[in-house]
Order: structure tokens, then C-alpha cells, then sequence
């Protein structure tokens, strides 16, 4: 009897050893790709920025364009030296972009916030600096 259960166990214990056959395995299905990280406006949604749109006077001939919309610009200037036309972004209430390597910031005010005595009685305008404003008719 002794040598029949030690048979036994010899066998079994063969049998665990041997190959073993693994279940076919099922690729996992693709999990889906992660969601954009949210940003404080939805996509396409207007920019407090976008009302500047459209053409701004100064004086002498000066005038600066707002094109685009967004939250991103293309910002002409107008000056004696003619029109230039630069990349815009808001930025809260305001608009920033680089002219000649400075960074310019393009911001709301009144006619005396201009800095300049041919806008002084005008409501509604837009500053890059003082004495360089810009305001509707």
C-alpha cells in the first residue's frame, strides 16, 4: 500500500509540474484617453476683449484695428510710419502682445486716461501707453 500512495503522489506531483496550458487571454480594452484639463473659459467662448473689436482712432492720422476674436488678436497700429500688425492675447481686461521685442499692453480707458489733449473729451478708448490712445467716434 505504501508504494501505491507514494506512486500516486509521484504522479501528481509529475502532473503539477508539467506544462500547463494558460487560458487564452483577452487584450484589455483600450481605456479611453484622458479629458482635456479645464480652462477658465470654454473653448470659443467671447472674451471680455472681443467688444474692442473693430477699428480705434487716434489722432494725426493714427489708428489701431482689432481683428480676430477670442481671446486671440491681430492688433494693427497705424501710425506716420504706416500700419504693423501684431499677435494679441487676452489677458483678463486687457490684451498683451510684443512689439519690437516689449511686451505691450493694450487696455481700456477714457479719453483723459490717454494722455493726450485731442482724445481728452471722448468716453470710450483704448491705451498701449500714454501719449498712444485710441478711441471710437
Amino acid at each position: 500500500m505504501r508504494f501505491t500512495t507514494v506512486l500516486c503522489v509521484s504522479v501528481l506531483a509529475l502532473a503539477a509540474c508539467g506544462e500547463q496550458r494558460a487560458a487564452p487571454s483577452v487584450a484589455p480594452a483600450p481605456s479611453p484617453a484622458p479629458a482635456p484639463a479645464s480652462t477658465s473659459a470654454p473653448p470659443n467662448a467671447a472674451a471680455p476683449t472681443d467688444a474692442w473689436l473693430g477699428q480705434w482712432t487716434g489722432p494725426e492720422g493714427t489708428s489701431l484695428k482689432l481683428a480676430g476674436g477670442q481671446g486671440a488678436y491681430d492688433v494693427t497700429v497705424t501710425n506716420l510710419d504706416g500700419p504693423r500688425t501684431f499677435k494679441g492675447q487676452a489677458d483678463g481686461d486687457t490684451v498683451r502682445f510684443e512689439r519690437d521685442g516689449k511686451p505691450e499692453v493694450l487696455r481700456a480707458t477714457d479719453g483723459a486716461g490717454t494722455g493726450m489733449k485731442w482724445l481728452a473729451d471722448k468716453t470710450d478708448c483704448l491705451v498701449v501707453a500714454p501719449g498712444e490712445g485710441f478711441c471710437r467716434k
